[in-house]
């Protein structure tokens, strides 16, 4: 959470996507956390609100408070590690939608910069080619619109922050990010990043599964 910004979370029904005796798919609001933070005022998130209808509802993965878009929860601990496995081996595929500042050109392209956490300015990521995690992500440019660009990112691992500091890395930071835009690229209702898709296999039985939820941007 950026510092010194206040905790109001969206009100409002979960918006779940499938459910069934091993997983819950449901599409997070922007401004929800996905776990409790430190602090009472941090404690209503999403997995609270699940466990509210879910009580065995177990975490296998994480949005940042300012993303939206698809997340699965276990609701066994064999599926929780079915699907933490998944995530670990980079079996799951992940698809995000996000508006951009600027015009990003070419049409398509890959960010390949190590990642580590900035200490001094936490909870930022910085990119550090000597000491920094291998991350990766691919994007392509859906069309620009005036002088932003809206693009499909595809992130081939899984560190914090991983899209906003690449995406900023091209000089183009993500519309509305309360920790890496600045000026008119910071002033908008929300970050523009959503979870648009999500493949993963079931934990019973192995059968490939696709969720969506469009981008509300």
């Amino acid at each position: 959470m950026a510092p010194g910004s206040e905790y109001n979370p969206p009100e409002g029904p979960l918006d779940l996507l499938h459910h069934d005796a091993q997983i819950v798919v449901v599409n997070k609001p922007d401004g929800l956390l996905s776990v409790p933070g430190k602090g009472e005022h941090l404690a209503d998130c999403l997995i609270i609100r699940l466990q509210a209808v879910f009580p065995d509802v177990l975490l296998v993965h994480r949005l940042d408070r300012d993303t939206s878009g698809v997340m699965v929860f276990a609701l066994t601990p064999h599926a929780q590690r079915h699907l933490g496995l998944q995530f670990e081996k980079r079996y799951a595929k992940k698809t995000y939608v996000a508006r951009l500042d600027g015009r990003l050109e070419p049409k398509s392209g890959t960010v390949d910069l190590p990642l580590i956490v900035d200490w001094e300015n936490r909870p930022r990521q910085m990119v550090d080619p000597e000491n920094g995690r291998p991350a990766q992500t691919d994007w392509k440019v859906l069309r620009h619109e005036g002088d932003t660009t809206r693009v499909r990112l595809f992130p081939k691992t899984g560190r914090s922050h991983q899209l906003r500091v690449h995406m900023l890395s091209l000089g183009h930071p993500i519309l509305g990010d309360p920790l890496y835009a600045s000026g008119a690229a910071l002033d908008h209702d929300r970050m523009m990043l959503h979870s648009e898709e999500l493949r993963i296999k079931h934990p019973d039985g192995g059968a490939s599964l696709k969720f969506r939820a469009p981008a509300p941007f």
